[in-house]
């Protein structure tokens, strides 16, 4: 055998070589892949289930046999497969929950200000109106303003406790001050009667007025309603400053270095009376809300409130004499037991 001889034998073997070991990778590899149209698979993945499909059920804690068919998620009980799309973002509901939904579970709420329930942590108010006399007080007090605000802690959509603070002020009726001014020149009268040196004017033009201010705390219950409307009862108790003030107008004379001396009429306080007492409260309001978003509602309540006073006896115009005209208490009315229906819009939120 020639030496060319040689050398072609061997290069053919190696290409007939070559030629077998693709031939033999070629058929491996086919049968490692599954038909796209067949229903069984090799070790249990179907060519047409996304890997990702298998790890979902590995999440839920489902395994996978590798003998398995393929095997459909209603196939095992309570696997939930996860989703490749998200899903698409909610303004609204970005603002009600604080950022969107989970994946799985519960929506995820914001968390410093609001309860597991979605609902405020937080209740503030704030309002104005005006009180009816109730009880004796209707007897010398007549209707004006009053405003009050305050606020507290939710527990939940429903139950909360506020603290509150508030300001009834009233007028004083027309035959009450009349009454007063004659009870006041009595005793002047009989001053002047003791002290000729020196008498006192009897007074003129009686003015007067009361107010309460009160500190309380005050359990709310917001009644279950619907979005627009709501209603709630509230009742509670705490400490209340009850005042009696009545004045006489005054000339006062007031100078200034540029344009000199001029004189003004104004109210001076002569009698002043006060009492301290515990007071309860109890009423019910309505709210009502612009927006299902929105924390800002309009309310309008009323409310039954009831002070504790201690009577102090005293001297009223009935029951005046020589002997007890100088007596400090000139209208024990202001000791009596209050009792008046404060009424109050504003907002709360």
């Amino acid at each position: 055998m020639s030496k060319t001889q040689s050398r072609w034998i061997s290069f053919s073997g190696r290409a007939l070589a070559t030629v077998a070991l693709m031939t033999t990778g070629g058929f491996l590899l086919h049968a490692q892949t599954p038909e796209t149209n067949g229903t069984a698979s090799v070790q249990g993945v179907s060519a047409q289930e996304p890997i990702f499909h298998l790890q979902a059920a590995d999440d839920a804690g489902e395994a996978y046999s590798s003998s398995d068919a393929e095997i459909s998620k209603t196939d095992v009980p309570g696997t939930e497969v996860a989703s490749n799309t998200e899903a698409p973002f909610h303004f609204f509901n970005a603002m009600q929950y604080g950022g969107g939904h989970q994946r799985y579970g519960k929506p995820k709420y914001r968390g410093s200000n609001t309860n597991a329930d979605g609902s405020a942590k937080y209740d503030f108010f704030i309002g104005g109106g005006f009180g009816l006399p109730m009880g004796t007080q209707f007897n010398y007090a007549t209707t004006s303003w009053s405003f009050g605000g305050g606020g507290g802690r939710m527990w939940s959509a429903h139950l909360g406790v506020n603290l509150e603070f508030n300001y009834d002020h009233f007028g004083m009726t027309g035959s009450t001050l009349k009454d007063q001014q004659n009870l006041y020149n009595y005793a002047i009268a009989l001053y002047n009667q003791q002290n000729p040196a020196n008498p006192v004017a009897p007074i003129s033009g009686l003015d007067g007025n009361s107010h309460i201010w009160s500190f309380s705390v005050q359990p709310i219950y917001n009644l279950p309603s619907g979005e627009g409307f709501g209603v709630y009862i509230t009742g509670g108790g705490g400490f209340y400053h009850k005042v009696a003030n009545f004045q006489v107008p005054a000339i006062g004379t007031y100078c200034d270095p540029f344009y000199g001396c001029y004189s003004y009429t104004a109210n001076q306080t002569i009698d002043h009376y006060t009492s301290n007492a515990p007071g309860v409260n109890g009423g019910v309001g309505f709210t009502y809300k612009f927006s299902r978003f929105s924390s800002q509602r309009l309310f309008a309540e009323v409310r039954y409130v009831h002070l504790f006073n201690s009577y102090r006896p005293g001297v009223t115009i009935d029951t005046v004499t020589p002997a007890n005209a100088g007596d400090p208490n000139f209208f024990p009315q202001n000791s009596q037991h209050t009792d008046y229906l404060p009424i109050k819009f504003g907002v709360r939120f």
